[in-house]
């Protein structure tokens, strides 16, 4: 007996072959696609263990925060981008990865930036203007886009005569310096030499002044104060240094040194949205693989062939029913 050559299930079949073979044998599709290139730089020092964001009804420390935001924006961002990931302690900022495709290299991408930790740190100090400056540099070697994150807390606080020189050019690297942490005050976590967590830090445990470089102006009125010996007064400074806020003010000023914008984190999609707006678009050519369409297709053509009828039947059935209902039978009652 011959197959009729008309049966819908016959022709479903033979388009879920041709799609099948289709799939091991098309080839990739060359396409050019905006995209981004940028180097993410994570500041992984003390202040960004505050647990001042929250995730699941429960907080979460900053560094916690940016690491999710990251990824969920990453997530977002154009096949055949690039990112490279670096972090930022004491003065120096220090490369983990160059630029690597968005698309295909994602799961190391993710699973690096999971795996930072502030325990990674090589000092406790945190001088935010000369790490932000030497990630610009950073940035422009690679040719890349710059996302500093960092709640903007200098331990110790900046010298009286204010922070270091930006000597670029300001705008020649465009990006984001993204604030982190709550504008209110929070206690700092404190730990011991194993990393256990032991309380928070106390007035007593930070540097409240930097008493580096020329003493401020009308330092002579302090008290105790000697040219000679104790050019900052003898008295020691206490301030709040031991808390932590996001510090705005001194972030937006950085941004307009350099050129970069400022923006806040909330989380991924305000970031993209954020860091687009002033990224650098580039277009390059980029592979399209046809082969989960192609798949999905052979997929539904099969489904299509072997549940279709049950479906027209049930569908036609459904439909007698109704009618039935709506004009019923001479000698039957509604």
């Amino acid at each position: 007996m011959r197959p009729d050559i008309r049966d819908p299930r016959l022709i479903l079949l033979l388009l879920a072959m041709l799609s099948l073979i289709a799939a091991f044998v098309a080839p990739r599709i060359t396409t050019r696609r905006p995209s981004f290139d940028l180097l993410a730089v994570i500041d992984i020092t003390g202040s960004m263990n505050v647990r001042d964001y929250s995730a699941g009804g429960r907080p979460v420390s900053r560094l916690d925060a940016v690491k999710t935001a990251l990824r969920e924006m990453l997530a977002e961002l154009p096949c055949s981008s690039h990112v490279g990931l670096a972090i930022f302690s004491e003065r120096r900022t220090f490369l983990l990865f160059e630029p690597i495709d968005v698309c295909v290299d994602f799961a190391p991408i993710e699973a690096s930036t999971e795996a930072l930790d502030w325990r990674m740190a090589w000092e406790g100090d945190s001088h935010i203007s000369a790490g932000l400056f030497r990630a610009i540099d950073l940035a422009r070697e690679l040719k890349s886009d710059l996302v500093f994150f960092t709640d903007g807390q200098e331990a110790p606080p900046i010298p009286p005569r204010g922070a270091p020189t930006f000597e670029g050019r300001a705008g020649e690297v465009r990006g984001l310096i993204v604030g982190v942490g709550s504008h209110s005050l929070s206690p700092i976590p404190k730990f011991d030499d194993r990393g256990r967590e032991i309380g928070f830090l106390g007035v007593d445990e930070v540097p409240h002044e930097s008493r580096f470089g020329l003493p401020p102006e009308g330092a002579e009125r302090r008290e105790g104060y000697n040219a000679r010996n104790a050019p900052f007064g003898a008295a020691v400074a206490v301030g709040v240094e031991h808390l932590s806020s996001v510090k705005e003010d001194y972030l937006r000023s950085l941004a307009e040194k350099t050129g970069l914008a400022y923006a806040y984190l909330e989380d991924g999609k305000r970031l993209r949205s954020d860091y687009a707006a002033v990224a650098s678009v580039r277009t390059r050519q980029a592979a399209v693989d046809l082969t989960p369409f192609l798949g999905a297709a052979a997929a539904l053509f099969t489904f299509l062939a072997s549940a279709g009828p049950s479906i027209a039947q049930a569908f036609v059935q459904a439909r007698k029913v109704a009618l039935f209902s709506i004009y019923p039978q001479p000698g039957r009652s509604k």
